[in-house]
């Protein structure tokens, strides 16, 4: 099967930047809806429609195409008192707390910033709200591992169901298969005649 919108795609990619250092090698593959659902980078995805599996590539990111440029705006320097003790570098908050704006994403997303301590200087902290490959050009190697037709939920989520996805929802298939037979074999016993033994 070609890749192609509704298909989803599984692959497994390594990242290295631009000095040729490995910033990701994913040990598990990781799968995404195909068709502009936003679930992996536009780049990515525009050089793998019409491509089957065992199809591999290398792409070259500019900061652009990938996490953004490096914005300093991002950075926040907090009371140290805001946060939890021990607190060390490379921590990671959702939101600050105490913060009116609950740290939500300044272009009008409901979506809390994840913010990461990168420095302590006695009773402050530094965050970073910045994706840490932000502002960095990037090389994907990417290999097909396998295409398939999307299910019907995964269209109406736009995004790819988890294998731990799947399993849930055909429980809940089956709980509710299991639920109309009994209440079938419940109506065909109340239109039967009673027997006498």
């Amino acid at each position: 099967m070609k890749i192609a919108k509704n298909t989803v795609v599984t692959l497994r990619f390594t990242v290295f930047d631009a000095q040729n250092n490995l910033l990701e090698d994913s040990d598990i593959p990781i799968s995404y809806l195909h068709g502009g659902y936003d679930e992996i980078f536009p780049r990515v995805e525009e050089a793998l429609a019409g491509q089957d599996v065992g199809y591999q590539t290398t792409l070259q990111l500019e900061p652009e195409d990938a996490f953004g440029e490096y914005d300093a705006q991002q950075v926040r320097l907090e009371p140290r008192s805001k946060f939890p003790e021990p607190i060390e570098v490379g921590m990671q908050f959702e939101g600050i707390p105490d913060d009116d704006e609950g740290g939500a994403d300044d272009e009008g997303s409901d979506e809390p910033k994840i913010f990461i301590v990168t420095d302590l200087t006695g009773d402050q902290v530094v965050l970073d709200a910045n994706h840490p490959y932000a502002g960095m050009a990037l090389r994907f190697e990417v290999k097909v591992l396998d295409v398939r037709a999307a299910e019907p939920e995964e269209i109406a989520l736009e995004r790819a169901l988890s294998d731990t996805d799947q399993d849930a929802a055909q429980e809940a298939d089956s709980a509710e298969e299991s639920d109309a037979e009994l209440e079938a074999q419940i109506a065909a016993r109340q239109q039967r005649p009673p027997t006498l033994h």
